[in-house]
């Protein structure tokens, strides 16, 4: 019994945020915490496509920048506390902002990759920039 692939948009997004297989939405995604496997499990997809660069991280800064820097300045507006408690208060958030949505950043960014069918170059001439 084989499922039909994915075709529309949010249900590619829902596999990529749940980091299963972009093109059936069973198989999973990663083999470690960021390591791709090779294929699918389930359909055979081949992940050799998929390259995702640095994109998940960059987004996920700039999320984490604006939650992180934001509480901190709120907080040192309105109690104006010691910067140990700083320190206790934004490192642990760091960790969870940036660390905690990097595996479905990736999945979603590999998910969408695959739907809109990206291709290295495939806009450009050819040629060498």
């Amino acid at each position: 019994m084989s499922q039909q692939p994915i075709e529309t948009l949010y249900p590619s997004i829902r596999a990529g945020l749940s980091c299963a297989c972009p093109r059936c939405g069973r198989g999973r995604l990663f083999q470690g915490f960021l390591t791709l496997r090779p294929r699918c499990q389930a359909c055979g997809l081949d992940y050799g496509f998929a390259d995702a660069g640095d994109g998940p991280a960059v987004f996920i800064m700039f999320l984490a920048g604006f939650i992180v820097v934001g509480a901190a300045l709120i907080v040192e507006a309105l109690y104006h506390p010691p910067y140990w408690v700083h320190a206790a208060l934004w490192l642990p958030l760091i960790v969870i902002v940036t660390i905690g949505p990097l595996r479905p950043m990736k999945g979603l960014m590999i998910a969408l990759q695959y739907h809109h069918k990206a291709e290295e170059r495939r806009f450009g001439g050819g040629g060498e920039p």
